[in-house]
């Protein structure tokens, strides 16, 4: 299948996520420290160019080097060494740290280091990542809003134009929650309009894809790469918005809720929602 622009399997991108969120937490043992610092290494991806993002060739290996030079800057400057209190991460369960590699005698020897040596180490050490500053982090890119919203409009005056029965639209969501669980590139195609737009919501907190999609096949790859099939992954239809939508969980958390719009007997937009922030309410807890 061919690939469509940064694309990637849900479960890459959480895995991805959970590492950074490691890496940082094994330095700066610190929970809201790490969410904080794996923030700022997405919006240092999404700074990047186009060209830049292209040339570099393992982005997972970027985004890493960049959270161990965040957590070293910190640990670096006066009155940060709070971000570096607490235990050492992983000692309760006498684990691996992030990819397997640290073993319990580190684990021991980090406890003894200062929090700067301590983060220098995962960093050079453990994590294979040479020191030094990257080059070439430039602003953030000019905004995209006004395509989401624009779709909004026409889609809002598409449904009104062409109203489509709830129980119809029942029966389509459902449709194509099993084309992308087979993976029937075919089936799911026809469900969808030729120029069909999917947007997707990564909130700069994962890698996902910044520009729409559009366009029937491109939207149908980008969606079933998305999708792919994964022992930790299910795909559900269930309420969204008001009408029935996708949700995908990944070890137990809802990774992903797909909005779709529908008119006459096809989807006119996908909103795919990725942003683990937006996702809070879909992961409280059951009273």
């Amino acid at each position: 299948m061919e690939p469509v622009g940064d694309t990637l399997p849900i479960t890459e991108l959480l895995d991805e996520r959970r590492h950074l969120l490691e890496v940082a937490h094994w330095m700066l043992g610190s929970r809201p420290a790490s969410e904080r610092v794996t923030d700022e290494a997405y919006r240092r991806w999404y700074g990047l160019s186009d060209h830049q993002r292209d040339r570099i060739t393992v982005p997972r290996a970027w985004l890493t080097q960049v959270v161990g030079e965040i957590c070293l800057a910190r640990l670096a400057l006066p009155g940060r060494r709070e971000d570096a209190q607490g235990p050492v991460p992983g000692r309760e369960q006498n684990g691996p740290g992030p990819g397997g590699e640290v073993s319990a005698v580190l684990l021991r020897t980090l406890d003894a280091l200062s929090p700067l040596v301590r983060g220098a180490l995962v960093l050079d050490d453990t994590l294979e990542m040479p020191p030094g500053t990257l080059a070439g982090i430039v602003g953030q890119p000019e905004g995209r809003s006004a395509e989401p919203a624009d779709a909004a409009r026409r889609s809002h005056r598409a449904r009104r134009a062409q109203p489509t029965p709830p129980r119809r639209q029942d029966e389509i969501a459902h449709a194509v929650r099993h084309a992308c669980a087979d993976g029937d590139a075919g089936r799911l195609a026809s469900l969808l309009s030729p120029d069909v737009t999917a947007f997707f919501d990564g909130g700069g907190k994962v890698r996902a894809l910044t520009r729409p999609v559009t366009g029937s096949a491109r939207v149908t790859r980008s969606l079933l790469i998305l999708l792919a099939r994964h022992p930790r992954t299910s795909l559900h239809t269930h309420p969204a918005n008001g009408r029935t939508g996708l949700v995908v969980r990944c070890d137990d958390q809802v990774a992903a809720v797909i909005s779709l719009d529908i008119t006459g007997t096809r989807v006119v937009h996908m909103w795919v929602v990725l942003n683990p922030d937006k996702l809070r309410s879909w992961n409280r807890p059951r009273a």
